[in-house]
């Protein structure tokens, strides 16, 4: 995308939208053309300050897409801290990345630092503090946006981002999923680059209303936490046309139609990514009239690589590449041209690479679908030397609404164990029976031979924003009911974890 391509400036203060809304809440709407305002303002304030930095830590809300929007118009690098990093996490990221300003709707996270400095006047109910970062910090020329990846380790890195390459997904989403002036709930937090690109950007470039719910009346919490019955009632609530959902949402909004919730007739396009999906999840969701489709991304990409369309669709499969991403395989791995990050902040090895390594197993069909089979890192060996990708055998044990989470463990094991957590309705026999059925559809060496039910609230922060297990920490937090499964003798273990 060339610079004069496209500015944010030309979408809100299209005439033709002027007065359609653009963002929502429960308590608030603003137009384009008031959106277009607040945003103008707000740039003009930022300006005034000269940040190089701004940390922006809040639930979803329309002062946060106004932040987020004002700084691209000032021209100032924006660090969104998802609401799920622990104090921790965040502190380390404004630390890397040398923020000046913090806005925040709560104090919390300033009252962690070293001597902030409240600032009045911001056009926002959002508060701000400056900061004074030490060092200097090493970005990549043109950089806007840093995005944390929370990976598997305690501190998250800083993928480098500009303007133009988070429109050009967004321009690339839009055209692809070719739907005029969507209502977007965002479910996701807007924290997260994939709610933040396809969730704001490519609504807007569409003329589409954002609808805005804090995360406790949209029924989630942290990174992990869920309350089906409140996100129902809010889908429900906002009959939205289009969402962004978790696999683990898939299959929650399954299991709440089979308990008698309704899909909203308004719905058309839910577009699911994070892990692998099983083809059967997706036929199922769609049997309740739940329109789905598969996608695939990662933050070193600007998120969104590949996603299926109503118009070119193959379960099974991750889609076909968005317009300006060109995949292809090396030794079994996918990688992918065209939406390389500009590099990791402090990391002047890492800049301007035109091909990204995505370190996910892999290929192309004929049809020139993307198939993702999982991380090379994350593959299992057994004791008897074979390779198992866990998320195979992950996605066979979630096709039903079973379970609400489920890791497959083994490697260096002569055989795979599973650690799962249940919907309150689902027995042990229910599990175990459930389980004996997919090891029939799987080759010996991939049959899980024992499980545990883990209570759900053991998850809390071992998952990323994605819904991507952080397993060398899932390994550690659970080696002691792991190496349990391993020394019983039953075929099932199914005492639920309390400590």
């Amino acid at each position: 995308m060339t610079e004069n391509y496209f500015t944010l400036s030309n979408i809100l203060r299209d005439p033709l939208l002027a007065e359609l809304p653009a963002v929502t809440t429960d308590s608030a709407s603003l137009s384009y053309a008031e959106l277009s305002s607040k945003v103008e303002t707000t740039a003009k304030w930022l300006s005034t300050r000269r940040p190089k930095m701004v940390a922006l830590n809040a639930e979803n809300s329309i002062d946060w897409v106004v932040i987020d929007l004002a700084c691209q118009i000032a021209g100032i690098c924006c660090i969104p801290l998802p609401d799920y990093f622990s104090h921790q996490q965040s502190l380390h990221c404004i630390a890397d990345a040398g923020v000046d300003v913090l806005i925040s709707d709560s104090s919390d996270l300033a009252d962690q630092l070293t001597a902030p400095d409240a600032i009045d006047g911001l056009p926002s109910s959002l508060n701000a503090w400056i900061l004074a970062p030490s060092g200097k910090t090493l970005v990549p020329k043109n950089t806007q946006k840093i995005t944390y990846t929370s990976g598997s380790t305690g501190n998250p890195k800083g993928v480098c981002l500009s303007t133009n390459q988070q429109w050009q997904v967004a321009q690339s989403l839009a055209s692809a999923i070719a739907i005029d002036k969507p209502k977007h709930l965002c479910l996701l937090p807007l924290g997260t680059l994939l709610e933040n690109a396809a969730g704001i950007y490519a609504p807007l470039l569409s003329g589409g209303n954002i609808i805005l719910i804090d995360g406790k009346n949209r029924g989630l919490d942290g990174s992990s936490g869920l309350d089906l019955l409140q996100l129902v009632t809010c889908i429900s609530q906002w009959q939205p046309n289009t969402l962004i959902i978790l696999p683990q949402l898939l299959t929650a909004l399954i299991a709440a139609c089979e308990m008698g919730w309704e899909t909203p007739e308004s719905l058309r396009f839910v577009a699911v990514g994070g892990g692998k999906v099983a083809p059967e999840l997706i036929q199922q969701a769609e049997q309740y009239g739940i329109p789905v489709y598969e996608g695939y991304g990662l933050s070193e990409c600007c998120s969104v690589v590949s996603l299926n369309t109503p118009k070119h669709n193959k379960p099974g499969t991750v889609g076909k590449p968005l317009p300006h991403c060109r995949v292809s395989t090396i030794d079994g791995e996918i990688h992918v041209e065209g939406a390389s990050h500009l590099g990791y902040l402090g990391d002047p090895d890492s800049w301007n690479t035109a091909l990204i390594a995505t370190g996910d197993l892999g290929h192309l069909d004929k049809e020139g679908y993307v198939i993702v089979n999982g991380r090379r890192k994350n593959l299992l060996i057994s004791s008897f030397g074979r390779n198992i990708s866990p998320e195979w055998v992950e996605s066979a044990l979630m096709a039903r609404p079973i379970f609400t989470q489920c890791i497959v463990v083994g490697d260096s094991r002569p055989h795979l164990t599973a650690l799962v957590s249940t919907p309150d309705h689902v027995s042990n026999e229910n599990v175990d029976t459930w389980i004996q059925q997919v090891n029939s559809l799987l080759p010996d060496y991939a049959r899980v031979k024992s499980w545990e039910i883990i209570d759900k609230e053991q998850w809390q922060g071992l998952f990323t924003a994605n819904g991507r297990p952080r397993r060398d920490d899932i390994n550690h937090h659970f080696t002691k009911n792991i190496d349990k499964l391993y020394s019983t003798k039953n075929t099932y273990a199914a005492e639920v974890v309390t400590q």
